[in-house]
């Protein structure tokens, strides 16, 4: 199964907590983007293995207050969450 799942707390300050799976294993990428569109953190950029819930933390004090988006890409599937960050 290809997810990605809502970040957790959300909102939230300064950090969260985001899991994904996938269904094969291969190369997968986790980003998080402003609202342009601009990366703003990579997260995730390797290996994941097929099945397995992957955890990252992404801590947003370095940013300001606002929308920003979770984006899991992988074999040319891609889904993106929206998360709000409040100072």
């Amino acid at each position: 199964m290809f997810a990605l799942s809502q970040n957790y707390p959300n909102p939230f300050n300064p950090s969260t907590t985001i899991l994904f799976t996938v269904p094969s294993t291969g190369h997968a990428t986790l980003k998080v983007l402003n609202t342009l569109g601009q990366d703003v953190a990579t997260l995730f950029n390797g290996e994941a293995q097929a099945g397995i819930v992957n955890q990252v933390q992404f801590n947003a004090s370095g940013l300001a207050s606002g929308m920003y988006f979770s984006r899991l890409e992988q074999n040319g599937r891609t889904q993106m969450t929206k998360m709000s960050l409040l100072k």
